[in-house]
């Protein structure tokens, strides 16, 4: 009778064995899995933010550039505009200046 009584405690033990709930080095598992994916999110977060501060940096660092371009084009125009005109009113005087002569050499 001892004899069942040990098999019964055995059987019993066994049994919520296979009942209990995951061991301990299952949950050491998933919880560093939790962690890994959550620290690798936040990674890809970072990058996310960092990439696209990356481009609305060069953006306006290529507006700017633009801007900059912009402003000597438009420089170079007023100084070929204003070249133009010094180089008609050299012309007007010279014309001027030839007229006055062959007025004066002629009477």
């Amino acid at each position: 009778m001892l004899l069942w009584v040990f098999f019964l405690v055995v059987l019993t033990l066994s049994s919520d064995a296979h009942c209990s709930p995951p061991s301990l080095p299952l949950r050491t598992r998933r919880y560093a899995d939790a962690i890994f994916t959550n620290s690798y999110r936040k990674v890809l977060g970072q990058l996310s933010a960092r990439k696209l501060l990356q481009d609305i940096m060069s953006r306006q660092q290529g507006e700017q550039n633009q801007e900059q371009g912009a402003r000597v084009r438009l420089g170079r125009q007023v100084e070929s505009m204003w070249a133009d005109q010094k180089q008609m009113a050299l012309e007007s005087v010279l014309v001027a200046l030839l007229q006055k002569h062959s007025r004066n050499s002629q009477g």
